[in-house]
């Protein structure tokens, strides 16, 4: 079973922080399925990265990313650029990853379809889909009011490394 064909619930155990991986669900179509167990806000731990699921979003009680941290956490990524885009400010390597609005209060992140999936299901408050074909290739608009530093700079790490 691949992670586009299941999801993993992690549940979290408030008193201890430790995180359990009780089972996987078969999803069809290839998205993801709802983690019920899931809080909105849950903090996923660092050991869920050293199991091997891959950049985990990080949501702290500190919220409120801004345009200026986007754009400094970008450019700080290896060869990234800033270019105008149609009406919005673009990051790139060779492919642009990230698009900032001109008003500084969204970004779009190009994630994977099963990335934008799983980020959606997880945190609806931070993320969503694009709502036209951009969409469907895996655009997704992040609110940056809602993000914390950390959530930013792990999404945009992981949209960076499609680049």
């Amino acid at each position: 079973m691949t992670g586009a064909e299941s999801i993993v619930r992690v549940c979290a155990n408030k008193n201890t922080g430790n995180y359990k991986l009780p089972d996987v669900d078969n999803v069809k179509g290839g998205a993801l399925a709802a983690a019920s167990c899931v809080p909105k806000t849950s903090v996923l731990s660092k050991n869920f990265i050293k199991q091997g699921f891959g950049p985990a979003f990080f949501v702290s009680e500190t919220l409120m990313a801004t345009a200026s941290d986007l754009r400094r956490i970008a450019l700080d990524l290896p060869g990234t650029a800033e270019a105008p885009h149609v009406d919005r400010t673009a990051f790139r390597v060779k492919r642009i990853y990230a698009t900032l609005a001109a008003d500084g209060l969204t970004a779009n992140l190009k994630f994977t379809p099963d990335e934008q999936a799983f980020k959606t299901l997880l945190a609806p408050q931070i993320f969503s889909a694009i709502e036209n074909g951009w969409g469907r290739q895996g655009w997704t608009t992040l609110d940056l009011a809602a993000a914390s530093e950390a959530d930013l700079k792990a999404v945009l790490e992981m949209a960076h490394a499609h680049a």
